[in-house]
């Protein structure tokens, strides 16, 4: 047992755990990438005086720290080798407050986002960061990737939802940054930078965020079929240049719509899928405007008669992950574009399909120009072909006005493309910032950078 492991032992005890079977599973995350060894020791925190100790011995020891919290990640950012230590604030998951009177929560970094929400519901409130993997993702984990979702073309992402965060800095000293109030100017905006730091610039213990009054009124669905995804891209662009703002706007592309037929047995599924859903007190008004553009654009749409009917239209986009990941491993990609250039980024994809002889499953967040094309692969390994795919698609993104990744962040997996997006000059002050915080370059070492 390394000296490291007595000491976390002897400030710790059975927090820190060392069998084989654990320390394996924090090899990977959900990115399907996984490191070349194990971790020495995983410390289950369950308080701030936890992680400040653990972060002591770190610093006094020089030795690597990785926080983790439900490990969903899909960019390899909380992923831990040999010689590091796993920090989980996964038992950290309180709600502290809840003030429905100033629209607020204080939060520990471990709750699950779905719970956190149903605890909302009774008080008549809501968490809008709505990820995909809000059932099992972590709130600071959220926090720490800067979570996007299907809501965020008209709730904005987890960034906007953030007030103030409490922060455990590499040498174990515990900050505070931010406010409880929505405006405030005092200095640099510190909880921005903290916010999809992914772990390298210190540890969050515990979050103040903004709740909304549940939506009322109608939830209004419904579900357009188009002849090919570009048409599909211009009419969801429209839609949004129109002044409609729906709640939620989800694009299947053609090979992703093939997934889902065979996986679904729903026979011979051809063409796009656009699904569009508004809410609110002018939820009716809006879909039938959305429609209107849809069928304008020559799409086929129909609006659900009831909740019951939106939910089942909505089933389909609820199985695309399930329907890609029976075809294969899956490298799932995250890119954004502004919204008027989808379209051109949908015809970029199918041009690489075509000329690597792949099929790339892709859904969009349409509403906000946010892609995810699914890359199979025969084993975990990523081969150096798909690479080179990935690498057009990514600085075509770039060439649109773009950015790498939307919402899952860097982590492993992006690191080769900072330069492209950001320029030299840029990363260089990232990596100075990144200095100032962690001078010992400890905190969540090899991710991002």
């Amino acid at each position: 047992m390394s000296d490291v492991v007595l000491l976390l032992r002897a400030a710790m005890g059975d927090l820190v755990v060392t069998d084989q079977e654990t320390l394996d599973a924090m090899r990977s995350d959900k990115s399907g990438h996984r490191s070349d060894g194990a971790p020495l020791a995983l410390v289950n925190a369950r308080s701030v005086a936890d992680v400040q100790a653990v972060m002591r011995i770190a610093t006094k020891t020089a030795t690597p720290v990785v926080t983790r919290g439900a490990g969903t990640g899909l960019a390899g950012g909380a992923i831990a080798t040999g010689g590091e230590i796993v920090l989980s604030t996964l038992a950290m998951n309180r709600i502290l407050q809840i003030s429905a009177d100033d629209a607020l929560a204080v939060v520990e970094p471990g709750i699950i986002n779905g719970d956190f929400n149903d605890a909302l519901a009774k008080h008549g409130m809501w968490f809008v960061p709505d990820p995909a993997s809000r059932a099992i993702s972590t709130v600071g984990g959220n926090i720490a990737t800067n979570a996007g979702g299907l809501l965020c073309a008209k709730y904005g992402v987890t960034r906007d939802s953030v007030l103030g965060l409490k922060v455990v800095l590499a040498d174990g000293r515990l900050i505070s940054v931010g406010r409880r109030t929505v405006k405030g100017v005092t200095g640099y905006d510190m909880t921005a930078l903290m916010i999809g730091s992914e772990g390298t610039l210190g540890i969050i213990v515990e979050a103040t965020v903004k709740l909304r009054q549940r939506t009322l009124g109608r939830v209004v669905t419904m579900s357009a079929h188009f002849d090919s995804v570009e048409t599909a891209a211009a009419a969801a662009t429209a839609i949004g240049v129109a002044g409609v703002q729906p709640a939620v706007m989800e694009l299947i592309a053609e090979s992703g719509m093939a997934a889902l037929s065979s996986y679904l047995e729903l026979g011979a599924v051809r063409g796009s899928q656009l699904l569009v859903q508004t809410d609110g007190a002018g939820a009716q008004a809006e879909a039938d405007a959305a429609l209107a553009i849809i069928r304008q654009c020559g799409g086929i749409g129909e609006i659900a008669s009831d909740e019951e009917e939106g939910e089942r239209l909505f089933a389909i986009r609820r199985s695309f992950h399930s329907a890609v990941a029976s075809l294969g491993h899956v490298l799932i990609e995250d890119i954004c574009v502004p919204r008027t250039r989808l379209a051109e980024m949908f015809a970029v994809i199918a041009d690489i399909e075509h000329r690597y002889g792949i099929v790339i499953p892709t859904v969009a967040h349409a509403g906000d120009g946010n892609l995810h094309p699914n890359f199979i692969l025969e084993s975990p390994e990523v081969p150096p072909e798909i690479w080179a795919a990935a690498d057009e698609l990514f600085l075509a993104a770039l060439r649109l006005g773009g950015t790498l990744t939307g919402e899952h962040g860097v982590g492993l997996l992006k690191r080769r493309w900072m330069t492209d997006e950001l320029g030299a000059d840029q990363l260089e002050l990232q990596r100075s910032i990144k200095a100032v915080f962690d001078p010992l370059g400890i905190l969540n070492p090899g991710k991002v950078f």
